[in-house]
């Protein structure tokens, strides 16, 4: 008790300013995801060629499209650094004491500065460079793609419990479960995609109308991952169902929505567009997880 008593406070605005730092590093964190699914779906990942950090060599190479969309997500990289930096350095500056250093707050808006969430983000932004660099110079390897996007949703999830703030109560065993279960969804889709195992399972919700595909190992790839997120849309109801509580049913409505996608996407032959869209919706389900769980 005494410990808390004399930690320090910090004023409201600069709790909200932290936050809308932490929630703009989340949302571009978003958008870089995104921004690198159209770089896989266009094939431009080596649209820079081998080159790290110059693109082909160059710090503003000649712009054909693959150049334009790789250099672009770079860019979008870039600002993803610097504002996840930043959000590290604020929150060192506020542990520093920043605020009033005693042991009663000025005034009901004063809170507790936040916690080293801020410098779990940047560790991972750090493994996140490492990866792309690694990703572009071995040629788009599949394992290293999967590694530098499970990398980017955790750090995505990391900037949301950074917004968030310290939970009023810990997370439950069945939410961690459908967090889980999520994460390994959206890596299975990734591995689906990276192997090109996306067209391997035609017609839907059957693969090939088969139950258990005889096919090559794509097939069954691309069958364990609907299996998962056919298994994700079941936990997310029955959780819904248990705890009655609006996270859960938004995470059923977006898993919902994934799964109608997904079914578009295959029947009408993985247009891009639809491809793009499935990685986007996939991602929302992803941080309404986090946005329920933690």
């Amino acid at each position: 008790m005494v410990r808390l008593l004399t930690r320090p406070y910090i004023s409201g605005p600069m709790t909200r300013r932290f936050t809308r730092l932490a929630w703009t590093a989340a949302i571009f964190t978003y958008l870089l995801i995104l921004l690198g699914a159209v770089v896989r779906i266009t094939g431009s990942g080596l649209g820079c060629g081998e080159h790290w950090p110059l693109c082909n060599g160059k710090l503003l190479p000649p712009l054909d499209l693959p150049t334009i969309i790789e250099y672009g997500h770079r860019l979008a990289a870039a600002a993803v650094s610097g504002l996840v930096e930043a959000l590290a350095a604020y929150a060192w500056w506020l542990r520093q004491g920043a605020g009033s250093p005693k042991g009663v707050p000025d005034g009901p808006g004063e809170q507790y500065p936040p916690d080293r969430t801020a410098y779990v983000a940047l560790v991972l932004l750090l493994v996140q460079v490492l990866l792309g660099a690694v990703t572009v110079k071995l040629s788009l390897p599949p394992w290293t793609v999967i590694l530098h996007l499970g990398t980017a949703m955790l750090l995505l999830a990391t900037l949301m419990v950074a917004a968030r703030g310290r939970p009023s109560a810990p997370p439950s065993r069945a939410g961690l479960y459908a967090l889980a279960l999520g994460f390994v969804t959206l890596l299975l889709g990734a591995l689906t995609a990276n192997l090109g195992a996306a067209s391997a399972c035609l017609g839907f919700p059957l693969c090939n109308g088969q139950i258990l595909p005889a096919g090559t190992y794509l097939q069954h790839v691309h069958w364990f991952h609907r299996l998962l997120a056919y298994t994700l849309f079941g936990y997310a109801v029955w959780w819904a169902l248990r705890t009655r509580t609006r996270g859960a049913w938004c995470v059923v409505a977006l898993v919902t929505l994934q799964v109608a996608v997904a079914a578009a996407m295959v029947l009408s032959g993985l247009p891009q567009p639809l491809q793009a869209a499935h990685v986007a919706v996939g991602t929302a389900v992803w941080a309404g997880l986090v946005l329920a769980v933690l």
